[in-house]
């Protein structure tokens, strides 16, 4: 049975159920592993349930680059990141929404998370200017145009894109910053955040906190108490890491954030962090969700993921291979009969077809680590697949 639109609702209803009385939106637990702190899940949404953890393929512009969205359905992508500012510039939320919202904007009938723009916001360095009220930008990768969004204006926005799962706005600063930048970004986000959950009224859309406080656990779980004393949020997205530190100095404070302090009934989501090794060591302190355009950016400078580690095709040890991308590998492109002499002249000739090819590789390769991570999970040898892959020369992606 289908579930109703948005637009067959009281907007002014904030309940967390649909009118057929299930639940919109729930995180099952099915499987946690004794040795660490990873745990396989059902993430319930509208649109379909998400298997965890799983990684989301990032379309900023409501388009993953290069690839159809039935690609992406016979990659197994289970669901799918959209950019809120971008959006909003080009071709903006109204016209979104005219045409029925994401979903079938984009021709993609799965789950597609938003995230707040918050962080492209802040890429704008001297360009912004930040308030208690909210944030003025200059919209320099545009048209210039100056624009002042409040946490109101973000969920007006999200709320008309339409996305199965939001995140609140939030300010991200970089590192290293001064102490007192992060505390105030904590302040900041964690009062925008509470003028997110009462601005927030879609029903069917779920609206996840973010927690911020750089590399401070203290910071850390200021913010996520703060976040708690908010409201009900159904989920958390963990921010401000992968901005400029080490793997080592993320995880020093990011593992026990995680495993020790964090609601164990919500879903976590580490934002904007993809590379393999990370994700694997990722799910061993708990998280569920991660997002990153690592994959398909490093496509298209000529990169891969394998079992053997990072790949570059420019280099020239690739002409003359008559081998796939990875023998390890049972996605279309390793399976299809394109060798890596091929794929290095697709990319020494900068043909878009190269780009397709290693995206399409690079996203079945972390969907398919995740898939394998919920089974070992499930089959409780979590533990023993972390090592497995730390000794492997996979773990060598950088």
């Amino acid at each position: 049975m289908d579930r109703p639109t948005y637009e067959q609702f009281d907007h002014e209803d904030h309940g967390a159920t649909a009118p057929d009385g299930r639940p919109w939106f729930a995180y099952d637990i099915v499987a946690q592993d004794e040795a660490t702190h990873a745990r396989a899940g059902v993430l319930h949404t509208p649109h379909g349930d998400v298997p965890t953890p799983i990684f989301m393929p990032v379309g900023t512009k409501a388009t993953v680059k290069g690839l159809l969205t039935d690609t992406l359905h016979d990659l197994g992508t289970k669901i799918l990141l959209a950019n809120t500012y971008h959006l909003s510039m080009r071709p903006g939320a109204e016209l979104v929404a005219e045409m029925g919202g994401l979903h079938p904007f984009m021709r993609w009938d799965g789950p597609i998370l938003t995230d707040s723009g918050g962080f492209q916001v802040f890429s704008h360095g001297d360009y912004v200017k930040l308030s208690n009220e909210g944030v003025e930008f200059r919209a320099v990768d545009y048209d210039g145009s100056h624009v002042f969004w409040t946490p109101e204006e973000n969920m007006r926005i999200a709320q008309l894109l339409g996305a199965d799962i939001v995140m609140q706005l939030d300010q991200c600063p970089g590192y290293p910053s001064p102490r007192p930048f992060v505390e105030r970004a904590v302040e900041l986000s964690s009062m925008w955040a509470e003028r997110c959950w009462q601005a927030h009224t879609r029903p069917d859309q779920a609206l996840f906190g973010i927690v911020q406080g750089g590399m401070d656990l203290g910071l850390r779980l200021r913010s996520l108490s703060q976040l708690q004393s908010c409201g009900d949020f159904p989920g958390f997205g963990i921010g401000g890491y992968s901005v400029g530190e080490s793997h080592e100095v993320m995880f020093e404070t990011l593992a026990p954030l995680v495993s020790e302090h964090m609601p164990k009934d919500k879903p976590r989501y580490l934002m904007g962090v993809g590379n393999p090794t990370t994700l694997v060591r990722g799910v061993a302190c708990g998280i569920d969700m991660f997002d990153c355009v690592l994959p398909t950016r490093t496509a298209r400078m000529g990169s891969a993921f394998s079992s053997q580690g990072r790949l570059n095709f420019k280099n020239a040890c690739h002409a003359h291979d008559h081998g796939p991308l990875d023998a390890a590998c049972t996605c279309p492109v390793c399976t299809g009969g394109y060798t890596r002499a091929y794929l290095h002249h697709l990319v020494r000739q900068k043909e878009m077809l190269g780009s397709i090819l290693l995206s399409m590789h690079n996203i079945y390769y972390l969907l398919d680590l995740m898939r394998r991570a919920r089974t070992a999970i499930i089959e409780g040898r979590y533990g023993e697949f972390v090592s497995q892959w730390m000794d492997s020369p996979a773990a060598k992606d950088w």
